[in-house]
């Protein structure tokens, strides 16, 4: 999302001609869901994709089209198309993409949307485009220690704002973790309650100190997030269901607890971790295993 923010106050900045090409519809195993999209300038920047890279060169075409005065189409791309040779899409999907010209008030939009921490993207009405934003997915992460740092990086690269909550000051600092888009230097119950979980929001527990993590996944798993994790071996995890249980907790509002944190790829270092952290909870977002791809049976591509 950073650069598709950067590259709109660019354009805007430069008063660029912009076609914007959008994924109206998929059908099969499509490599890109259903709002990718692949922004083209009159001077032949592009940005974003509507694909694995296998029909950017024709929408690319198609979008210059549009700039140099053609309509606003509806293009479809699949392994049965005639072009299949040569644009056809090697996943065996099919997707249909819309075309047409995004004026600068929709641009202008689409970067107060972005700043404003939100997910934005087109549809097309008639043969216009109009902007659709949504709140970004939150992660917030309590215990500033170094994997937090790698938690919020990849984290951010993933287009989701971060939230890291630490009652120390003297962890809880800029220069311990710059990719966090908030620092809260706060009990993290309390912490919890101020900003609000809903269903689009995950927490993960990292400080491994009972007062801090115990009033954490207390509010935590009391909420709408839809994934909370912490960190700990299986015997500190034993303890951890214990503490909740006294705090008042049942058995079902544990049970929603995913500890330890993380899938099963041999992580060690607090990178490797955030990866292992990070793929867990896209996997329980999706309603996904996690398990590898060679060894599924049903589509690849969640909610095609």
């Amino acid at each position: 999302m950073q650069e598709l923010l950067e590259s709109l106050r660019r354009w805007l900045e430069r008063d660029e001609e912009v076609a914007l090409a959008t994924v109206v519809a998929t059908r099969k195993s499509a490599p890109r869901p259903v709002g990718s999209v692949l922004g083209v300038t009159g001077t032949g920047e592009l940005v974003g994709s509507v694909s694995a890279g296998c029909v950017e060169n024709e929408v690319y075409a198609e979008a210059r089209d549009v700039l140099a005065g053609g309509p606003a189409r509806t293009l479809s791309y699949g392994i049965s198309d005639e072009q299949a040779l040569g644009v056809g899409l090697p996943c065996g999907g099919e997707i249909d993409v819309f075309v047409a010209k995004a004026g600068a008030p929709l641009l202008r939009r689409a970067v107060e949307e972005l700043e404003a921490g939100r997910v934005v993207t087109v549809r097309p009405v008639e043969d216009e485009l109009e902007l659709v934003s949504r709140p970004a997915p939150r992660l917030v992460v309590v215990g500033a220690v170094d994997t937090a740092e790698a938690l919020c990086r990849g984290a951010r690269a993933l287009g989701w704002r971060t939230i890291v909550i630490d009652p120390r000051p003297r962890f809880a600092t800029p220069e311990r973790v710059p990719s966090a888009d908030e620092l809260a230097v706060e009990w993290p119950d309390e912490a919890l309650e101020r900003i609000g979980l809903d269903d689009g929001a995950a927490v993960v527990v990292l400080a491994h100190e009972d007062r801090i993590d115990l009033p954490a996944l207390a509010s935590a798993l009391a909420s709408d997030a839809f994934y909370v994790g912490v960190i700990g071996s299986r015997r500190t995890q034993a303890k951890r269901r214990e503490g909740l249980a006294e705090l008042g907790l049942g058995e079902e509002t544990v049970s929603r607890l995913h500890g330890p944190v993380g899938l099963d790829v041999g992580a060690e270092s607090p990178p490797e971790t955030a990866v292992a952290i990070l793929a867990e909870i896209l996997a329980v977002r999706s309603g996904r295993s996690g398990g590898s791809l060679r060894d599924r049976t049903g589509r690849i591509h969640a909610g095609v």
